[in-house]
């Protein structure tokens, strides 16, 4: 029966070999080995649990042809993926089917006039076929999010709105926070649950920089009003990064007319941001106002337990055994966001699986020092206030009176442009802190600044110095 595996998976090998690239083939597919063959089934043993997500996610097509070339056409492939442990224990081993993970079926809408109306879908060219893709990354699921502290609000009223969509008082629901911190994750997620959920239900993502291409391709070809009633059809709508829609006001009169009618319809909206409400420009305040509605729920940068947590899933997924010293040192050195954490990860599994190298910390402290800037003193209203006004020559007791001089005016809008962008204070904090102003008066000193860089050469490489001066810094 070995035997017959073996002959059964060379002959495999042979007809891989030809369509995968040569250097691929030796890491992926040479040390892959045969270990019995029952009925229809070849089951093949694999180094780590990301060799599996490897083989299935970019080469099962080419798998599966060979499987079936050799064998026949109901050849079925099963992976013995092995658990490293330490040296002093014996491998585990786990048995995984070959099942990629599956798209969401597209939701197919029946008009009550006949489809040759002309109302298009953007997202097909050239069709007149109503199926809407929801567009979901099937990755991205409420299994794989890791809940803690920074994010357990969102999450939660995420869920209420999978087993009810439309008919919780969080609609809409915005999730922000800064980069890289899970929010595109968490509100596919939900498109996702609200699919398996409610498979009826048409649900759709897209980026905001999708929709705004859309809607100026629309206007183009005079289709303004197919592409309004193509997102009237939606019953739960994730728009991405709605930030994007400042200054665009054209789009932005679109949008208010898709959330109103979903929003009366009883449909679901869910959005993503960077900035809370309150702090987004260049939206109009009927918008805002709009968004302000449901709930607005914040997604802050993980703690030391949640980035572990992180950690440990990503490890058990992919069938690696971190020390506990190595997992600490990890979550020590990445601390800025998810994204950040989970690219080191990978790095790390990929350093593990093709080098074959043991995870030590010195090991890790090499690899991660390689591609990830080891945080440093966090940046203070304190020290960019300091520094602002040393690249000004005037003391900082200046910059906090109320002189109306317009070097003491540019430097103290300045401070509070880069006390906005590069701090994690509030709005209100800074402007107490610098000249004991109102909220408002920062936002006013941001606009200028951001205004004048449009306008003004000397002013923009003024403010580029500066920038320069914090990195230094910092």
């Amino acid at each position: 029966m070995e035997k017959n595996c073996v002959r059964i998976w060379a002959k495999c090998l042979a007809l891989i070999k030809e369509q995968v690239v040569p250097e691929r083939y030796r890491t992926l597919f040479e040390p892959i080995r045969a270990l019995k063959f029952e009925g229809d089934v070849l089951t093949i043993q694999v180094a780590s649990a990301y060799v599996y997500e490897e083989l299935e996610g970019e080469y099962i097509d080419i798998l599966k042809k060979a499987l079936q070339t050799v064998i026949g056409p109901k050849a079925k492939l099963e992976y013995s993926v092995v658990v490293e442990r330490s040296k002093s224990s014996e491998p585990l081993t786990t048995t995984l089917s070959s099942n990629p993970v599956k798209k969401p079926v597209a939701s197919t809408v029946y008009l009550e006039q006949p489809v040759n109306t002309g109302l298009k879908n953007p997202f097909e060219r050239n069709s007149n076929r109503i199926q809407i893709d929801s567009q979901l990354n099937p990755a991205y699921t409420m299994e794989s999010y890791v809940e803690g502290t920074c994010n357990r609000l969102a999450k939660s009223a995420g869920m209420a709105i999978a087993n009810n969509p439309g008919g919780t008082a969080f609609n809409p629901l915005l999730i922000y926070g800064g980069s890289g911190l899970g929010k595109t994750h968490l509100a596919q997620a939900i498109g996702l649950e609200v699919k398996q959920n409610h498979p009826n239900k048409v649900v759709l993502y897209v980026s905001t920089n999708i929709f705004q291409t859309q809607f100026t391709e629309a206007v183009r070809r005079n289709e303004v009003n197919d592409f309004l009633h193509f997102y009237q059809l939606i019953d739960v709508l994730i728009l991405d990064d709605i930030q994007e829609l400042a200054g665009k006001t054209g789009t932005q009169n679109t949008f208010f007319h898709i959330f109103n009618h979903l929003h009366q319809s009883g449909k679901q909206l869910i959005l993503t941001c960077d900035k809370a409400p309150a702090e987004l420009e260049g939206m109009e305040d009927r918008l805002l106002s709009r968004f302000r509605w449901g709930l607005s729920a914040e997604i802050k940068a993980p703690d030391f337990e949640t980035r572990k947590e992180i950690v440990l899933n990503k490890a058990r997924k992919d069938g690696i055994d971190f020390s506990e010293e190595v997992i600490e040192y990890i979550c020590k050195y990445v601390d800025n966001n998810v994204r950040e954490l989970e690219g080191a990860m990978i790095s790390l599994l990929a350093q593990s699986t093709f080098n074959k190298k043991d995870l030590t910390v010195e090991v890790v402290q090499d690899i991660l020092g390689k591609m990830v800037k080891k945080s440093t003193e966090e940046l203070t209203v304190d020290k960019i206030q300091h520094i602002v006004c040393d690249h000004f020559r005037i003391s900082r007791e200046l910059l906090q009176t109320k002189t109306r001089k317009r070097e003491v005016v540019q430097a103290r809008q300045l401070a509070m442009y880069f006390s906005k962008n590069y701090t994690k204070y509030s709005l209100s904090y800074i402007g107490n802190q610098i000249g004991k102003k109102d909220h408002a008066t920062v936002l006013y000193a941001c606009k200028a600044v951001t205004d004048l860089m449009e306008t003004d050469r000397n002013f923009k490489m003024q403010v580029e110095e500066i920038q320069r001066k914090l990195y230094c810094s910092n």
